[in-house]
């Protein structure tokens, strides 16, 4: 069986592939490791012209209007938006926040899916953490498979998460800029989307055609690779090339749902 990482195993590979976390950096500050209550998670992510939610949110960006918040992990917050069977996991890049990820979130839910974004813990192991999220989301009312979506380190770890929960409960794997470990990938039986660009210096072309190519078991394994350009994770959710990146993640997500 596959050994998780500790929490100070992954601090220490964090530190050996920095550009897993500096080349995802939104912009935003740090989600606060220990916050007591959901409010305490906003950040600097909320635009300096509206005033911060006073309610329960998720980095002033997800607030209750959005759908249900909740906490975790002694007061971490998360919101569950949507109402569809197919159930959406997203997992954001070190550094970053769900306020990146907005954009996709926004799509999924118009397209029918129900999904779960959080802010992530920086001491947690973010594939520990996913598989908690997936399965929590699982026990909606209503919820069947579940995709699992991440940037940067989040994408690296969906993988051995996806491989924990086994293909009853997962519908498929969307990685955005992660390098995925070959032996992870070959034992993948779920379809597998990868999404990057061709000079970023984590999860660019040369990892994610590595990543495909060792995943023979998995049914479906796409990849879409920017030409040209640097951008990191949810770095490509505000680029030019959004529109693209959201067409083509649902339309994966739309084929494999079931």
């Amino acid at each position: 069986m596959r050994k998780t990482l500790s929490a100070v195993g992954l601090v220490t590979m964090l530190a050996a592939l920095a550009a897993c976390g500096s080349g995802g950096a939104t912009g935003a500050a740090p989600v606060p490791a220990t916050p007591t209550t959901a409010a305490t998670a906003a950040t600097s992510a909320t635009p300096s012209s509206s005033p911060p939610p006073t309610g329960p949110n998720v980095s002033g960006c997800f607030t209750e209007a959005d759908g249900k918040i909740f906490e975790y992990d002694g007061g971490l917050p998360g919101v569950i938006t949507g109402t569809g069977s197919t159930g959406v996991v997203i997992t954001y890049e070190r550094r970053g926040n769900v306020c990146a990820w907005r954009p996709l979130s926004d799509r999924l839910v118009a397209a029918g899916y129900r999904v779960l974004l959080y802010a992530r813990s920086v001491a947690a192991v973010p594939e520990d953490t996913t598989v908690a999220m997936a399965k929590r989301l699982a026990k909606e009312k209503g919820v069947g498979r579940v995709f699992l979506v991440g940037g940067s380190i989040g994408a690296t770890t969906a993988v051995p998460a996806a491989l924990r929960l086994g293909p009853e409960k997962i519908a498929g794997v969307v990685a955005l800029s992660g390098e995925i470990a070959a032996e992870d990938a070959a034992k993948l039986t779920v379809p597998l989307l990868q999404i990057g660009s061709e000079h970023d210096d984590y999860g660019g072309r040369e990892a994610l055609d590595a990543a495909r190519a060792a995943a023979t078991k998995a049914p479906d394994t796409q990849a879409l690779v920017i030409p040209g350009e640097r951008l990191h994770a949810s770095q490509l959710l505000a680029s030019p090339y959004a529109d693209q990146v959201l067409s083509t993640v649902e339309t994966f997500m739309n084929r494999h749902k079931g």
